[in-house]
């Protein structure tokens, strides 16, 4: 075959096509290096800003996922009594805990932990959430128990559970409870003296820090590091164990044996203001009555009654406005604006002096002296006394109580206030108030704490308590005289103690209900019965009030007289025996006299 001299198509296009891979594969080469080197380059930088710029967040995070912190509780102070017993301490207790991040398998763990937690679904549900929860690293499983309650759970053998001591605050006996108050799980103070101190008492708390394989064992080779927690200072206290014990006990006593709804009782040093007991009794939702959690001496005020009466003869004495034998001539009751006013017995009109209106609790003898002063005198003298005040004591949640100004004194204000009723005052301002009396006329304000101690042992005094001068001392005399008649020949009688001379006086008030009146929706009464006296009587040292609330209304015993003075008279002896106070003579030291019919 012969050949034109030209190349036939088919070569022609075979040869371009091959030249066309061959360039297009040199393209893709190219390309292919090209994004390679653009990924190497990546790579690199990326090592190279893991290795320098964010080498130190990513060290972190590896060091945190190898790294256990237990923290090590430190210790709150001890609080002690006036004579270096223990009332509340820290004591060692186990939390079992868990960390999500070593366990295997959430629901299951959960599930095994149920039964000895006695968890209900709902919660056993909870649980599992929790560990199951990414990034969570702690959660607790059961605080305060007992080394034997946290071995059952530690002894399973669960991954990720594991325990820890830590102390646990626990008041000795219950003395106190009420006025020592609470700390959380976490040790902080939540009430009373706990929440009041918890700076002084807090410590400060330690740490261990370790690195642990994935089996949660300490890493060969790696140092941990312990922090020791500091504890905190101790807080000395005014109280007397012993005698806050049988005050408790007598005021638990006779609450119940009234049907009572509560009560209060406050022991008081007469001269530096120091409390020695302050018990709280309430009857619970049960209809039990027990030993509060809750200082309602502190923190509820309620109108006085009667006692209060000290405050406004002592007024009217102190300005020279009467004298103890000044006379009045007094009805057995009195209109005021329209409300009728009564004694708390029925008579016409009798002559009595000063003495007798105080001895007989004369509701209409005391509204006749205390009138022979101006309102705003009568005012000042209940402020000066400790009314519509807070004492100073600092205690969380104390109440100022209620003390209007003079001058929005509207109708019968402006004369009940003078026997208790149109101010409001808790137990301890009205303890405070009576003690000023005793104190020969200055008022010194109550005190619960006598001193702190640091850590290395040094005793620090708490500043005394400030006192005001209110009444004169003849003036106090007077009263103090006037008082002892009370508990010898008045209302006061089952005060009287064999081999101790008291003076006191009673007071019974009654309630304001929900009406916004003195009667209940049935037409009946609820009653605020007290006591407040001091002894011995002629050269006081202590001030005790005891106050029952609500006694049962048909009962003789809802007064002061019967319900709180008996009371007073039980702890009178043990104050005595616990303090060293001799006895007065053989007898009570009363001369025989009138006894009255007042409450």
């Amino acid at each position: 075959m012969a050949f034109s001299g030209e190349v036939p198509n088919e070569f022609r296009t075979n040869k371009i096509t091959s030249k066309d891979a061959h360039r297009r594969i040199k393209k893709r080469l190219k390309f292919s290096l090209a994004l390679l080197s653009i990924l190497l380059i990546m790579i690199s930088a990326r090592v190279v800003s893991l290795q320098t710029f964010n080498r130190a967040g990513y060290y972190e995070a590896s060091v945190d996922q190898r790294t256990r912190v237990n923290i090590i509780r430190a210790s709150r102070g001890v609080i002690f009594d006036r004579k270096g017993n223990e009332i509340a301490l820290s004591v060692p207790s186990v939390t079992v805990y868990a960390d999500p991040r070593e366990i295997v398998d959430p629901v299951a763990t959960a599930r095994a932990l149920a039964p000895f937690l006695q968890l209900t679904p709902e919660k056993e549900a909870a649980m599992a959430s929790s560990f199951a929860k990414p990034g969570s690293k702690f959660h607790y499983i059961s605080r305060e128990m007992s080394k034997e309650e946290a071995a059952v759970l530690t002894g399973l053998g669960l991954p990720g559970i594991y325990s820890y001591t830590e102390p646990s605050r626990q008041i000795e006996g219950g003395v106190a409870q009420a006025l020592i108050g609470k700390t959380d799980p976490d040790g902080l103070g939540t009430s009373g003296l706990e929440l009041q101190f918890n700076k002084i008492l807090s410590g400060k708390d330690g740490r261990t820090v370790r690195e642990v394989d994935e089996r949660g064992r300490s890493i060969a080779g790696v140092n941990s590091t312990t922090s020791s927690p500091v504890p905190g200072d101790d807080l000395v206290l005014t109280i007397d164990k012993n005698i806050q014990f049988h005050t408790d006990a007598e005021l638990l006593a006779r609450v119940n044996n009234l049907g009572a709804k509560g009560g209060t009782a406050i022991v008081m040093d007469t001269v530096t203001g120091e409390i020695y007991a302050m018990s709280n009794v309430r009857r619970n939702d049960a209809g039990t009555a027990m030993l509060a959690t809750g200082n309602f001496a502190a923190v509820e005020a309620y109108e006085p009654g009667s006692v209060a009466k000290v405050f406004s003869i002592g007024a009217a004495l102190n300005e020279g406005a009467v004298t103890a034998e000044t006379a009045f001539q007094v009805p057995g009751s009195r209109t005021v604006d329209g409300f009728l006013i009564r004694d708390a017995w029925p008579h016409g009109v009798i002559d009595m002096n000063v003495r007798s209106i105080l001895v007989q609790s004369s509701n209409i003898g005391t509204i006749m002296a205390a009138e022979k002063i101006p309102p705003q005198r009568l005012h000042d003298y209940l402020a000066a006394f400790g009314f519509g005040a807070k004492t100073g004591l600092g205690y969380p949640g104390e109440s100022r109580g209620i003390l209007a100004d003079a001058s929005k004194w509207r109708g019968t204000e402006k004369f009940t206030v003078s026997y208790g009723y149109g101010l409001a005052a808790t137990p301890l301002q009205l303890i405070a108030g009576v003690n000023t009396v005793a104190n020969k006329g200055t008022y010194v304000a109550p005190r619960l704490v006598s001193a702190t101690i640091d850590k290395t042992g040094k005793r620090r005094p708490v500043d005394a308590s400030t006192t005001r001068p209110v009444l004169t001392p003849a003036t106090a005399d007077t009263m103090i005289s006037m008082m002892s008649d009370v508990v010898c020949h008045g209302t006061g009688t089952n005060a009287k103690v064999k081999g101790m001379q008291v003076a006191g006086k009673t007071g019974t008030g009654y309630k304001v209900q929900g009406n916004g009146t003195y009667t209940t929706d049935g037409g009946g009464r609820r009653y605020f019965a007290s006591f407040a006296g001091f002894f011995p009587a002629a050269n006081p040292r202590v001030t005790m009030l005891v106050s029952i609330d609500e006694p049962d209304a048909s009962s003789r015993d809802r007064f002061g007289s019967t319900a709180a003075a008996p009371v007073f008279a039980r702890l009178v002896p043990t104050v005595m025996h616990e303090l060293g106070i001799q006895a007065t003579g053989t007898g009570t030291g009363c001369t025989p006299g009138v006894k009255s019919a007042g409450h």
